[in-house]
Parts: structure tokens; sequence; C-alpha cells
């Protein structure tokens, strides 16, 4: 198959049942399918109950790939995910790891509470995550690992596991589904116990098939958005997100892979939508989505594009009044530019508020923001 007939065959065949299994999750089921098109790690975060281990242990079972998963605690030592010492090795003097079966072998890794790493695993995970490299000794190897996620339900305090938490290049929330999809959510749930008694369906597409997939993103043609792309992260510089060059640089390669999931082999605007996923902070995520999604209305929607280009969640009130209160109160504090761009993405939120009432409450307070900003 050519890459975009697997791009095709992973988004009908094995994204798109995700989504009618697991009610309410599309938007992390399509990040998860551009992670692994793009070969880049993924972090899921949200409350226990989620089902964030089981939409990553769902997209493994429908892969013909190796996979490896682990549950970290503190006391997580090496050896439980890169294998044991080879005792045969050792008698003759050689510190050689036997990695059958672990994470050096795998093509798919999940790390369930990921932030719980200590310093005994911390530098190999960073080269795992950064490199695809395990290194234990004098003993090096590249590893054939197409993607790596992790789950947790907190996010990084200490300066060494935000390093970790570095390595992600996307981020998405798992949060509960609404109480009016709660029905379907069981219904569905019931069906995908029954389906676990039987062998898992057969989608068609090897690890091989992935890393074609892969390797095909440099020849996805990323003119056209060079200059939208450099705006935009230049406007969430400004805004206070931290962009570094490294991170920028890595970007390219989702938005190729968002192109080829859509089955074009030239990047649009519309694929700028998984810039949403590069929050660091909870309170970060509305900011970002409006300021994204300012950037994708500037395009006219295309029959081509990816659904999650025009499909950003409605934005929360109260975190939308709490945020133009914070900006209210450090305005002073803050420059010119800087403090009318942040406005601005608030503002770019307000008319999808659902509530009338609530909406336009939140319009005053921002018209009252732009008066005070132009005098």
């Amino acid at each position: 198959m050519t890459a975009l007939e697997i791009a095709r065959h992973l988004s009908d065949q094995i994204l798109r049942p995700m989504k009618a299994v697991f009610v309410g999750k599309e938007e992390i089921i399509d990040v998860m399918g551009i992670a692994l098109a793009g070969g880049e790690n993924l972090f899921l975060h949200g409350p226990p109950g989620t089902a964030k281990s089981a939409l990553v242990h769902e997209l493994a079972r429908r892969l013909d790939a190796r996979a490896f998963d682990y549950l970290l605690t503190r006391f997580t030592e090496p050896g439980e995910l890169f294998g044991p010492f080879d005792i045969r090795r050792l008698r003759e003097g050689d510190l050689v790891t036997n990695t059958e079966g672990m994470l050096p072998e795998a093509d798919f890794v999940f790390l369930d509470e990921l932030l719980n790493a200590n310093s005994a695993i911390l530098n190999s995970l960073l080269l795992v995550l950064n490199e695809r490299v395990f290194r234990r000794g004098r003993e090096t190897r590249r590893l054939p690992a197409l993607l790596v996620v992790s789950a947790s339900n907190h996010l990084p305090e200490e300066e060494a596991l935000r390093a970790l938490f570095d390595r992600f290049l996307l981020r998405v929330h798992c949060g509960y589904v609404p109480e009016s999809e709660l029905a379907a959510v069981l219904e569905a749930g019931w069906e995908l116990e029954k389906s676990r008694r039987t062998a898992p369906p057969s989608a068609g597409l090897s690890a091989h098939d992935i890393r074609t997939l892969q390797e095909a993103l440099p020849t996805v043609d990323l003119a056209p958005i060079r200059s939208p792309y450099l705006e935009l992260v230049a406007r969430l510089r400004a805004a206070g997100m931290e962009v570094s060059d490294r991170r920028a640089v890595k970007l390219q390669r989702v938005i190729a892979a968002s192109a080829l999931m859509c089955g074009r082999q030239e990047a649009r605007v519309s694929d700028l939508w998984v810039l949403r996923c590069i929050w660091d902070r909870e309170e970060q995520r509305e900011m970002l989505a409006a300021m994204v999604q300012e950037t994708l209305n500037k395009d006219a929607p295309g029959s081509g594009d990816h659904p999650q280009a025009h499909g950003g969640s409605a934005p929360d009130p109260e975190s939308l009044a709490r945020d133009l209160e914070v900006l209210a109160d450090g305005w002073a504090d803050l420059a010119p530019g800087v403090a009318k761009d942040r406005l601005a993405a608030l503002a770019a939120r307000v008319p999808w508020v659902r509530q009338t009432e609530t909406r336009e409450a939140l319009q005053e307070k921002v018209e009252a923001l732009w008066r005070r900003a132009e005098a």
C-alpha cells in the first residue's frame, strides 16, 4: 500500500470503529491517529475512570504490532521496562540486557502514570522519548518504537518531571462525557466488554505499514502553511506559550500527518488544528484553542479538511470568565501588544458560548477591556 492508502486505512478501519465504541472521545482518537502517523509522543491527561488506558489498549489491539505497556510507580526499576541483564553473558563479563518482550523491542509503547518515574530510569526514558535510543552502560541500540503514549491524572511539578513531560509533543485532555451521552457510553462500554472475549479485529495494518506512513511525512508540501504557521507560533509565544524552536520544528511532522490522514500531500491552514494540543498547563487550553481557531477561521473550510479542524468543543464559560478577570487584574503589568493579543484570543471564544445570557455578559466584559486598551 502507498502512504495515502495506509492513512485512509488507518482512518477508516481503526480510528472510525474506535469512535463508535468510545462515545465522546472522537478528538482524543483523532489525536492518537495523528501521533501514530506522525511518530510523535502523546500524553493523555485526565481524572481516573475516563478511559485513558482503555483507549490506548484498544488502539494497540487493532494494530498488528508488538506492544509493551507498564504502570510506573516510584519504585519501578530499569529492568522492569528494559529487561534484566542476560545472566549467561554476565558470567562472561558482558553487561548485556535481555530485552525479549520488553520496551526496547516494542513498536507500540504505553507507559501509564509516567510521572511516577524515579531518577533511576529518568535518563533512560528521556533518550527513549527524544531519540528512540536505549542506552545502558556500554550498550546502545536504536528502538523500533513507532509511538510512545503516556497517561496520568496529574501534571508535573518537579523540574526533572517537567523535562520528561516536555518530550511529549502532543497533549490531550480526557474528561468525563456529558451526562446527555452517558446512556450511549454504557451501551458502547458493554459491547466493548463482549468484544474483548473474542479475537481482536484485524485491520490489516502492520508496524511496517505505519513505518511506511511515517517515512512519507517529508513528501508533504508545507509551503502553503509556512506563513500562517510562523505567524501563529509568534502569537503563541507573545501570549506566554513556550513554543521552543525544537517543538516548532517537530510540529511540522504532525501537521504533515494531518494532511496525509486527509488524503493530501499538501498541507492546508486547517491542518494547524493540531496546535491545540501543545498546552503545558490546564489553564492554557482555552486560550490556545481560541488562538488556533482564529487562525483556522481565516481560511475557508474545504471538503478535504481534517474533521477536527472545525470540531473544537464549546468553551467553558466559567473558565473564560476567570481568564478575563485574571487578564483585567494583570493588565497594567503586561506590554500593550501582549495584553491585546491575549484579549483577542479570549474574545474569539466568546461567540461559541452556548448560553445566550452568559455569552452576552462575557461580551460586555470583553468590550470593557477593549475600551481600556484603546484609552
